[in-house]
């Protein structure tokens, strides 16, 4: 008996709803550290601009490395791959801007374009797929503005500096951590969760 293309959508929503619920501590956690470095990364501007790379270099690892650590035994979710993708590039931007700081505001800011793009994808991907979840709306948001983000820096590519960067990556990652926060929070704290 085939199974229809709505059932097999039902299905994969139904894993990832099961997956945010069983790692809802992970995504609690990291939503709280994201919104941390958030923080941080909207008050550094005022620091020189090496330790700016620095900054933005650590920032980009450890969220890569949580968002890796939410994704622990979740292979079989949909879309898994966008996640795992937007968890390397971010570990791997951080590491480059690590190793060669003098890199260039240019190369910095094309790298966190495309990593303001392929995370704000990934979040809308992810809030499409649980949705009707509750609150599924507030990972949606944090995707658009990551999108929304990574068009600002490319309109402003050659006029780009080093704060407009840290400002930026700042509202991604408070957005982000906020919505991931909220929505563990509200799955940790439900007796029970009725999705239909």
């Amino acid at each position: 008996m085939a199974i229809s293309m709505d059932e097999a959508a039902a299905a994969l929503r139904e894993a990832m709803r099961e997956t945010v619920k069983r790692y809802s501590l992970w995504y609690l956690i990291q939503g709280v550290l994201l919104v941390v470095a958030g923080v941080l990364a909207l008050v550094y501007p005022f620091i020189a601009s090496v330790t700016v790379v620095f900054l933005l270099a650590w920032i980009l690892i450890a969220s890569g490395i949580l968002q890796g650590i939410g994704l622990i035994g979740a292979s079989n979710v949909p879309h898994y791959w966008l996640q795992l993708i937007s968890a390397v590039l971010a570990i791997l931007i951080g590491v480059i801007l690590l190793s060669s700081p003098d890199s260039g505001l240019l190369i910095m800011t094309v790298l966190l374009i495309v990593y303001f793009m392929v995370e704000g994808i990934a979040k809308v991907i992810f809030a499409l797929t649980i949705r009707p979840f509750p609150h599924w709306g507030w990972v949606l948001g944090s995707g658009l503005v990551g999108i929304l983000l990574a068009l600002i820096l490319w309109a402003n590519m050659p006029l780009t500096s080093d704060w407009l960067l840290g400002l930026m990556l700042g509202i991604l990652l408070v957005c982000e951590g906020a919505a991931l926060t909220y929505l563990a929070w509200q799955v940790r704290t439900a007796p029970a969760v009725t999705v239909s």
